[in-house]
C-alpha cells in the first residue's frame, strides 16, 4: 500500500526554525507571505496531494497514457484532478504577479512540489515542465511573446513543453538538424523530429506551447548555431484563444520502464509556426534558464520519492509479524514482533528517514538562495545567492536523484518479496525513480559540470558561498554541548572536501581527464558535507527544545537520533569517497577500449 501524509511538521520546522522564513519576508517582493499565510499553503497543498493526486499513483501507472489519433490521453481521473489543481491555484503560486502568478517564495513553492510529486511523481511532470517554461519565457522572451502566452502559462490553463533531444543526439545537442526558416510576417517555419519530449501532448490543458531547439539557415555549426523558438500546439487568435491547429504532430509514446501516467512523446515538427526566444543563436543560453530551473525541480522529485517510499516502508514495518526481538519477545501479545524491531530493519528505515530530512533542509537552503538571487536587497547578496544556486544545482539535481532512487530500493528491501510485487504498489517507485537520475542531464554530466564548470569559475569564487559558512559554524561550535560529536564529523567531511577540492583543481589542471574521473565521487562528498551542516544545525536547535522541555510530541528528540544516525553510518561514507578521489584517474582508464 503507497503511505503518503504530508510532512508538514518538518516542512515548518526547515521554512521556520532552521532557515528563517522571515529573512525571506523581509524582502520587499514578499512581505505578504507571512508565517501564517505560508503555513495556511502548505496545509492546503497537503490536501490536495493527499487526497486528490495521491489516489490516481498506483491507477495511472496502470493504465498509463495511450495515443488516439495524434492525441494523448492521460489515466482515468488525471484531467479532473489536474483541473481541481489548476482552479486552486497551484500552477501559479509561485508567478510573477505580473502575468497573474500569486508571488509566493520560490523556497515555499519547492515544498509544494516535494508533496506532488511524493503523492504522485508522474502527475507532478505535466505543471513541472510549465514552471521551467515560464522562468526561460521571463528571461529570454520578447515583451510581445510574455504579453500573448506567460498569462496562460502562468494560470496553468496551458502548458509548456521542452523539445531538445533528437534520435541520433540526446547531450551533444550540437548535432541536432530541426530547422527553422524565417517567413515574411517576422515567424518561423520549425521542421524536424524530436524524442524524450515529456508532456508534450495530452488532454489536460487547452493548448501545449513548446520550446524548441532548432537551427536558423545561417547557424554556424555545434551549440553555437542552435536557437530556441516557440511553438504551440494551437496557433491563439486575436484575442488569444486557441485557434488552428499547428504543425506539431505527436508521433508516438516512449514505452517506458515508469512514469507511466506521464506522456513521454516524439513529436514532429511540420513547417510549425514558431516564434524566436532570445537572439538567434543563442538558443542554449535561453535553455540552460530553462534546464536549470528543471534540474532543481528533478532534485525536489528525487525528494518526493525518497519521503514516500520511507512512509509507506515505515507503515508496513509496525504491521508486517516476523520473528522476535533479538534482545526478547517484544509483543507477547502477538505470535510474532513487527519486523520494526529488528536491527536491520532499523537501519533500512532510518537510512530512508535521514536522507529524506536532510534533502529537505538542503533543498530549502537553495531555493531561499534562488529567490534571494532574484529579490535581494543587496548586490553582493544577489551575487552571492546566485553563485550559491549555481554551485549547488547539479548537487541538488544528482544528490537528490540518486538518493531518491536508493531509498525507493530500500522500501522495497523493508517489504521483502512483498516489495517486488506489484500489490503494495512500492515496486513503482523504484520504476518511477530511475528515470530523474537520467532526464535534464545525467547525474554524470551533473558531476562534470560541478568540477568542469562550476568549480574553477571566477577562481573559484562560487565555491565561497558554501564553504565559508561551514568553516564559520564549524569554528563556532567546536566543543559545543550534545552538537560536539556532530561538529567533530562534519568538520572531519568538510576536511576531506577541502583536500579533495584542491587536488582536482590542480591535477584538473593538467590532465581533464582527472578531474572527470573524480567527478561523481566528488559531488557525493559535497552533497554529504551540505547534508552534515544541515542536519548538525538542526540537531543544535532540536537539543535546545528538549533542554528547554519543549518537545511534547518527541520531534526534537527524534530530530537528535535522526543527526547522530547520520554521523554515524552515513556520514563516514565521506572517507570512503575522499579515498577514491584521491587514487585518480589510472585504473579508471587503464583498461584497453577493445577489451571492454
Amino acid at each position: 500500500m503507497q503511505v503518503y501524509r504530508a510532512p508538514l511538521r518538518d516542512m515548518r520546522f526547515v521554512l521556520h526554525e532552521l532557515h528563517g522564513l522571515d529573512r525571506i519576508t523581509a524582502l520587499p517582493a514578499f512581505a505578504d507571505a507571512t508565517g501564517d499565510v505560508v503555513d495556511g499553503v502548505l496545509d492546503e497543498a497537503a490536501r490536495m496531494a493527499e487526497e486528490v493526486i495521491l489516489p490516481l499513483n498506483a491507477s495511472g501507472d496502470l493504465e498509463g497514457c495511450a495515443l488516439e489519433n495524434g492525441v494523448v490521453r492521460t489515466p482515468k481521473g488525471f484531467r479532473e484532478a489536474y483541473g481541481t489543481f489548476q482552479r486552486a491555484g497551484w500552477p501559479s503560486l509561485a508567478g510573477a504577479p505580473e502575468f497573474g502568478g500569486q508571488g509566493l517564495p520560490e523556497c515555499v513553492n519547492k515544498l509544494v512540489e516535494e508533496m506532488i510529486c511524493a503523492a504522485n511523481l508522474s502527475f507532478s511532470l505535466y505543471p513541472g515542465l510549465t514552471h521551467g517554461a515560464v522562468k526561460a519565457l521571463e528571461s529570454h522572451g520578447s515583451d510581445e511573446l510574455k504579453a500573448r502566452f506567460l498569462p496562460k502559462l502562468t494560470e496553468g490553463t496551458w502548458a509548456g513543453a521542452m523539445a531538445l533531444t533528437e534520435a541520433h543526439c540526446g547531450t551533444d545537442l550540437g548535432l541536432m538538424r530541426t530547422r527553422a526558416v524565417p517567413t515574411e510576417d517576422g515567424a518561423y517555419r520549425i521542421s524536424g523530429s524530436k524524442i524524450f519530449i515529456s508532456a508534450g501532448e495530452h488532454d489536460l490543458t487547452e493548448n501545449i506551447v513548446h520550446l524548441v531547439l532548432a537551427r536558423l539557415p545561417d547557424a554556424p555549426p555545434g551549440i553555437k548555431g542552435i536557437s530556441m523558438f516557440l511553438v504551440p500546439k494551437l496557433l491563439p487568435t486575436e484575442d488569444g484563444r486557441p485557434g488552428a491547429r499547428n504543425g506539431v504532430i505527436c508521433t508516438g509514446l516512449e514505452h517506458k520502464m515508469g512514469l507511466k501516467a506521464s506522456a513521454t512523446c516524439q513529436i514532429t515538427y511540420e513547417e510549425a509556426k514558431g516564434w524566436l526566444v532570445g537572439a538567434p543563436h543563442r538558443g542554449m543560453q535561453a535553455m540552460f534558464t530553462m534546464m536549470n530551473e528543471e534540474r532543481l525541480g528533478v532534485g525536489i522529485q528525487g525528494l518526493g520519492v525518497a519521503s514516500v517510499a520511507y512512509q509507506s516502508a515505515a507503515a508496513y514495518a509496525k504491521e508486517r509479524l516476523q520473528g522476535r526481538a533479538l534482545s526478547g519477545p517484544k509483543r507477547l501479545d502477538l505470535p510474532a514482533d513487527p519486523i520494526l524491531v529488528h536491527p536491520d530493519v532499523r537501519r533500512m528505515l532510518m537510512t530512508m528517514r535521514v536522507n529524506a530530512e536532510a534533502c529537505r533542509a538542503v533543498g530549502v537552503w537553495v531555493a531561499q538562495a534562488v529567490d534571494l538571487s532574484k529579490h535581494g536587497a543587496d548586490p553582493a547578496e544577489r551575487r552571492d545567492a546566485e553563485d550559491f544556486t549555481a554551485l549547488m544545482t547539479p548537487v541538488v539535481k544528482a544528490l537528490f536523484t540518486d538518493l531518491g532512487y536508493e531509498m525507493a530500493s530500500l522500501g522495497v528491501q523493508v517489504y521483502g518479496g512483498h516489495g517486488y510485487i506489484r500489490d503494495h504498489g512500492v515496486e513503482q517507485f523504484v520504476r518511477d525513480a530511475r528515470i530523474a537520475m537520467l532526464y535534464e542531464g545525467t547525474n554524470g554530466i551533473q558531476a562534470l559540470d560541478l568540477v568542469g564548470r562550476k568549480m574553477p569559475a571566477h577562481m573559484g569564487r562560487l565555491l565561497r558561498p558554501f564553504f565559508h559558512p561551514i568553516a564559520d559554524y564549524v569554528e563556532a561550535k567546536r566543543g559545543h554541548g550534545a552538537v560536539a560529536p556532530l561538529v567533530t564529523g562534519l568538520e572531519r567531511a568538510f576536511g576531506m572536501l577541502q583536500l579533495a577540492t584542491g587536488q582536482i583543481a590542480a591535477s584538473g589542471l593538467k590532465d581533464p581527464e582527472e578531474a572527470g574521473a573524480a567527478a561523481t565521487d566528488y559531488l557525493r562528498l559535497m552533497g554529504l558535507v551540505a547534508m552534515s551542516y544541515m542536519l548538525t544545525r538542526s540537531a543544535e536547535i532540536a537539543a535546545a527544545r528538549v533542554e528547554a522541555g519543549e518537545d511534547a510530541d518527541g520531534f526534537y528528540a527524534a530530530k537528535l537520533a535522526g543527526a547522530r544516525f547520520f554521523n554515524d553510518r552515513v556520514l563516514p561514507q565521506a572517507s570512503a569517497l575522499f579515498l577514491a578521489i584521491k587514487s585518480g584517474k589510472a585504473s579508471t582508464m587503464a583498461l584497453d577500449e577493445a577489451l571492454f
